[in-house]
């Protein structure tokens, strides 16, 4: 940060962007040398052109910085604390993020709106994480009702991302396996949709493809070693399968 600083706080925002992308790629490169942890994403084709709501399962601090050089433009929706930190935080004003106080609902709905309008109105693309908080794989869903109201607020389409980082770095650890993270950009939900089924498809669309990712890994070898929540679900999605009622 400190040595860009100066063609960083100097140049326009998107060309701005190549630092930000160019660290995020470091450090996936870095991931890959030093740990042996690497990733492949599917479903690039799902992108559609323009604005969109991207809404990322939250597992990992991975998940943060690892579509950053995906999307040509990117505005995250963040906790105001963040804007705080020494450096980082004029790192993020300058990327005009969409910062908001999540302990007072009402003007953090406001501003939410308010920004997001802006960022549709320049092209860009919002990053939301449905959940607002990282969850470990495995754990039960808890989609909160911002996406929703974005949805609802837009008129844009909404682009689910699973993917199962979490089994590689975990939250609220400094531990990273090797393997290969899993990153699936599912099919856009197009606007139209009531509150309820919206919100219902995109929890139904990001959870499957994670329980999949789940099922597809519990008997690799290779594999990090799951947390309990992801054991759990495993089991759960197995006597699921063996019951005669799922037939």
């Amino acid at each position: 940060m400190i040595v860009f600083t100066p063609f960083y706080f100097l140049a326009p925002r998107k060309n701005a962007w190549f630092v930000p992308k160019f660290w995020a790629k470091t450090h996936l490169w870095l991931m890959k040398v030093i740990v042996g942890t690497d990733h492949v994403v599917i479903g690039k084709e799902n992108l559609p052109a323009g604005s969109y709501i991207l809404a990322p399962k939250h597992q990992s601090v991975w998940d943060t910085f690892a579509f950053l050089p995906w999307w040509p433009d990117p505005v995250y929706i963040l906790k105001r604390e963040l804007t705080w930190v020494p450096i980082f935080g004029w790192y993020l004003a300058k990327m005009d993020m969409i910062a908001i106080d999540r302990g007072n609902r009402a003007t953090a709905i406001a501003s939410v709106n308010r920004g997001a309008r802006r960022a549709v109105e320049q092209g860009r693309q919002i990053v939301i994480y449905p959940e607002g908080t990282r969850r470990s794989p495995g754990a039960e869903a808890s989609y909160k009702m911002g996406i929703v109201n974005l949805y609802e607020a837009l008129d844009v389409p909404v682009v689910p991302i699973a993917h199962n980082a979490g089994l590689y770095w975990r939250r609220r650890t400094f531990m990273r396996y090797p393997g290969t993270i899993k990153v699936e950009i599912l099919k856009p939900i197009q606007p139209g949709l009531g509150r309820d089924e919206f919100r219902g498809e995109l929890i139904r669309r990001i959870e499957e493809a994670c329980d999949r990712q789940l099922l597809e890994l519990a008997d690799d070898p290779t594999a990090p070693p799951f947390p309990e929540t992801a054991r759990k679900r495993v089991a759960e999605l197995r006597a699921e399968a063996a019951s005669p009622t799922s037939a």
